[in-house]
């Protein structure tokens, strides 16, 4: 089964939902990332990802992606640059911890959209959201396979 069919239709609308409703509160940018496998280190897949998804083209330097490889069973957060010269090194524990545990628990969409929100929260306490924000990336799910 490809990337994109792992997810219902209801179930991607939910995430990119929940994206946007994050985006209300921060001008950061968040993405999702899903594919099936990942043969190496998933923070070095992520990062390669970023480059590739442009996510590093943000005024503020504050993109995210939330990378998922769901039948290797690994994940990673990454944040641009200009999230890492604010925040304390442990900023994405949290909600990666979280994400473990839900994806553990078989809450797959429940666990990315508590995920999306919490990143945006946390997001919004170095990067509030401005009046004259514009979305600098897409909202919607990327898929690999």
């Amino acid at each position: 089964m490809g990337a994109s069919k792992f997810l219902t239709k209801a179930q991607q609308r939910s995430i990119v939902a929940a994206i946007e409703e994050a985006e209300r509160n921060t001008s950061g940018e968040i993405r999702v990332h899903i594919e099936s496998l990942c043969a190496g280190d998933p923070m070095e897949r992520a990062v390669c990802l970023f480059d590739q998804l442009k996510m590093y083209e943000t005024a503020q330097r504050n993109g995210v992606l939330i990378y998922v490889a769901y039948q290797a069973h690994k994940l990673a957060i990454v944040g641009d640059q200009g999230i890492h010269q604010v925040v304390p090194s442990n900023f994405w524990n949290a909600v990666k911890d979280q994400l473990l545990a839900d994806f553990a628990a078989g809450a797959f969409v429940d666990g990315l959209v508590a995920a999306i929100r919490q990143s945006g929260l946390q997001l919004k306490q170095y990067f509030p959201y401005q009046s004259d924000d514009i979305n600098e990336q897409s909202d919607e799910i990327s898929f690999g396979e």
